[in-house]
């Protein structure tokens, strides 16, 4: 048998904010019904932010649990971290999990909904 993520879902209190910020970062088209916007982007399973009003952050990495997150693998930090944060990221943490003199590591962010997601050089 073979599963396949076809899908991931994510909860926001406002919809139209949080799905515009992932159309931001990921690219490709988003589709509007009243309760689920439809993000569909290369190399990637359908992206799907559930309306949810009483959708509250989690409060990760200080705090209660984070439910869950997503990691991006990305070509440049530097360019990814500018993307994420243009398009309305929240850094979830001071310092980065960056190699200073290869560039490498990882970055944490927060959505606007407040759903963490790690940007991860290849």
């Amino acid at each position: 048998m073979t599963i396949t993520l076809s899908s991931v879902i994510i909860d926001a209190a406002e919809p139209e904010a949080e799905s515009t910020f992932w159309h931001r970062l990921l690219g490709g088209s988003i589709t509007r019904t009243p309760n689920h916007h439809f993000i569909q982007a290369p190399g990637l399973p359908v992206v799907v932010i559930q309306s949810a009003p009483g959708h509250v952050a989690p409060n990760w990495p200080d705090g209660t649990s984070q439910q869950m997150h997503l990691d991006f693998t990305v070509g440049d930090l530097a360019t990814a971290d500018r993307t994420a944060t243009e398009a309305g990221a929240s850094r979830l943490r001071p310092t980065d999990d960056v190699h200073p003199e290869t560039r490498t590591g990882s970055r944490v962010y927060a959505s606007p909904a407040g759903h963490p997601f790690c940007l991860r050089s290849a």
